[in-house]
């Protein structure tokens, strides 16, 4: 149980950092304070399940994907042309082919 508490909270730095947003602009968006924020990120408590679903919105990714059941990220293409995804696909692709 430990390891996935740790798995969890680097997830959640990992992303937050990846998207450009401070702990304290993340905790504006949650309604909570920045102390929350960090005590989640240094593995010392776990959001309840309201904002393990509301992460998983601002983040983009799913449930799963953060609580470590699902191993890829799930990227949403809504709003992209045919042709976007099509290049998306082949980027995959070649990062795929290249490991």
């Amino acid at each position: 149980m430990a390891r996935e508490l740790f798995l969890f909270s680097e997830k959640i730095k990992q992303i937050r950092e990846q998207l450009g947003i401070t702990q304290a602009e993340l905790s504006r968006k949650l309604g909570l304070t920045r102390s929350s924020v960090n005590s989640w990120e240094m593995g010392l408590s776990v959001p309840s399940t309201p904002y393990i679903i509301e992460l998983a919105k601002l983040f983009d990714v799913s449930t799963d994907y953060l609580l470590g059941l699902e191993h890829g990220a799930v990227i949403s293409v809504d709003g992209l042309s045919e042709k976007e995804v099509s290049i998306l696909l082949d980027l995959v692709s070649c990062f795929k082919k290249n490991k």
